[in-house]
């Protein structure tokens, strides 16, 4: 079977660990029986080790029971970036493999359930932990939004973004999030309504700045070009600029301008959001 999936882009500033948006920039997995396992992997992650510890591989073992399988990946998601690829990879590989809830596997290999649930559904998605399993539900995303991503050729690890993070926040700390990541997301129902402020955060971008301290003047820089909000995508490096159609030409200029100028390598996408999620054929 071949499955396809898009990345994500989680927390959005203020959500942290329970929104995600899918966009337009995709993994393709195929799996096939075979006397033994292969991985031919091509794009993004293709200097990845093609052996058993290939996450790709490991999420087919899991699903089959055996890895008696070739496996065809092709990513367009940068790995290490911010962007969802391993639970994009993780979801695709399961549903290529014919696993019943794809999205369950990818919370599995992330840890926590947005991404995944945001490659599974397309569009926005508010995602949580309950009883052990992700649950997930989309919201409302203007069809006018679309987003400018300004990708460093640098990786970071989720797991080392994460140990930057305190073991406890103020109690003010949380509920300005909680209030921001509410005007986020009727911003994001209604571009008209969407500013700045609402991806405000206190509850990680702060706390992993010293792992890319370009990234607040990036964010301000794509802002001042006319985004109408920027954050965090994920755990970073990436910063993630919220547009419409109109201003992202102008935001993508900037964006490129500024890595110039912070003399950081890299490059700018200008992405749709996806709205269609998981799709699922015969190879």
């Amino acid at each position: 079977m071949r499955a396809r999936c898009p990345a994500s882009s989680a927390n959005l500033g203020p959500g942290f660990d329970a929104l995600a948006v899918a966009l337009a920039l995709y993994v393709d997995v195929t799996v096939e029986p075979a006397d033994g396992l292969s991985i031919d992997a091509t794009g993004e992650g293709a200097d990845l080790p093609r052996d058993a510890t290939h996450l790709a591989a490991r999420v087919v073992r899991d699903v089959l029971g055996h890895d008696n399988v070739r496996i065809t990946v092709h990513s367009e998601i940068p790995v290490g970036r911010g962007l969802g690829s391993s639970a994009a990879l993780a979801v695709a590989a399961a549903a290529a493999a014919g696993a019943d809830a794809p999205l369950e596997i990818g919370t599995l290999v992330d840890g926590h359930p947005e991404n995944a649930a945001a490659s599974v559904l397309g569009g926005l998605v508010a995602a949580s932990m309950v009883d052990g399993h992700g649950v997930a539900y989309p919201l409302a995303l203007d069809e006018a939004l679309c987003f400018v991503v300004v990708v460093p050729d640098r990786e970071l690890k989720t797991a080392e973004a994460r140990t930057a993070l305190p073991a406890m926040v103020p109690h003010a700390d949380a509920a300005a999030n909680l209030s921001r990541m509410g005007l986020l997301v009727a911003g994001l129902a209604d571009a008209e309504m969407l500013r700045p402020a609402a991806t405000d955060d206190r509850l990680h971008q702060l706390y992993r700045a010293a792992l890319f301290p370009e990234a607040n003047d990036l964010m301000l820089g794509l802002v001042r070009a006319g985004a109408l909000a920027s954050c965090w995508s994920g755990a970073g490096p990436s910063v993630l600029g919220i547009c419409t159609d109109e201003s992202a030409p102008a935001v993508r200029d900037a964006g490129e301008q500024l890595l110039a100028d912070l003399a950081v390598p890299g490059r700018v996408l200008d992405l749709d959001a996806d709205r269609v999620g998981l799709l699922v054929s015969d190879a």
